[in-house]
């Protein structure tokens, strides 16, 4: 072999362990990528929620959902076979719990009123009364849960003339976070207050042609803090579960947890119907109202419908003075 030839091979040699190298460079870079996305389908599959900062986190799984499309479409342009297959199996995990809620789905056959449901969170009685009323009037609901209601929001919807489009009402007002109340179109009856952390009024409406209908106005403890977390779990906890025999139960309020808690499908799996999901609405947020330069907004806020009502609309408004979005939601109950 002559000298100049020898080079050659040499070279050779040295341009096929640097392309080597590069390549295991650009597989490690791949892999690190994907590591995060397939830990977190992996807890979010599982429902095990290890630490209190996940409780926080797993609230964004829509987001992270999208994002990790795009390790295997990166894999795919390089053609690293095996990362696109188990990047798809990664993403896929995480369409398959996020999907779902932007389809709508269907009814059961109920023939019995039809029902509006709206609920709001004062921000501490921070709504402009006036506002509220407002929104009130014109979507005409014939029940409202409201969170957050202070004695002053009280006296302040009522001159502002929430008594004359709702005049039956379970009131437990205090100052700060920790009130709650359902008004009512319909006469009702208000039965035991649950209070785990704050307050989570509760009132039997009698909807003429239906069957009992209990609401329950949602405001668990946010999990802010770790010290916050039991008192969050608990207060999801303590809400009825639907029984398919007793009353028709409708959730309403800020559940401070989206559909990617585990707490939270423990109470849907027990028979109730978010009519966000329902009508495909279910990624649609509601906390924070507007971009406000915190987080991204994410869906805390729901209607937690029995599963023998069936779902004909949903709704999200906005409203001054709070960082929610009030949402509504057009129920035809059962026949009584």
């Amino acid at each position: 072999m002559t000298v100049r030839a020898e080079e050659e091979d040499r070279r050779t040699s040295s341009a096929a362990r640097r392309i080597r190298g590069r390549r295991v460079w650009v597989d490690v870079l791949l892999w690190v990528a994907l590591a995060p996305f397939a830990v977190w389908a992996a807890l979010r599959v599982s429902g095990w929620e290890p630490v209190f900062g996940w409780k926080q986190l797993v609230a964004f799984t829509p987001y992270v959902a999208t994002v990790s499309l795009v390790v295997p479409l990166a894999a795919l342009s390089l053609r690293r076979w095996f990362v696109v297959v188990v990047g798809v199996l990664v993403a896929g995990a995480l369409g398959v719990v996020v999907v779902p809620r932007a389809l709508p789905d269907a009814n059961p056959a109920a023939d019995g009123p039809r029902v509006r449901v709206l609920a709001a969170n004062l921000l501490a009685g921070g709504v402009p009364a006036k506002d509220m009323a407002d929104l009130v009037r014109r979507e005409r609901p014939d029940v409202l849960a409201l969170q957050e209601v202070t004695p002053e929001a009280v006296e302040s919807l009522d001159g502002a003339g929430l008594r004359e489009s709702l005049p039956y009402r379970v009131l437990r007002p205090s100052p700060g976070v920790v009130g709650s109340a359902v008004y009512a179109r319909f006469p009702v009856r208000e039965q035991p207050l649950i209070k785990i952390g704050f307050g989570q009024a509760r009132a039997r409406v009698d909807v003429p042609g239906a069957p009992p209908v209990e609401v329950v106005s949602v405001h668990p403890c946010a999990p802010s803090a770790p010290d916050r977390a039991g008192c969050w779990k608990a207060g999801l906890r303590a809400l009825p579960r639907a029984d398919g025999r007793g009353p028709v139960r409708i959730l309403a309020g800020d559940f401070n947890a989206t559909a990617d808690h585990a707490e939270f499908r423990r109470l849907t799996d027990s028979g109730y119907r978010d009519a966000a999901d329902v009508t495909g609405g279910g990624l649609r947020p509601t906390w924070p109202a507007g971009w406000r330069g915190r987080v991204p907004p994410v869906t805390l806020d729901h209607v937690l419908a029995d599963a023998r009502a069936a779902v004909r609309g949903f709704e999200i408004h906005r409203l001054p003075g709070t960082d929610h979005r009030p949402v509504q939601a057009d129920l035809t109950l059962p026949r009584g």
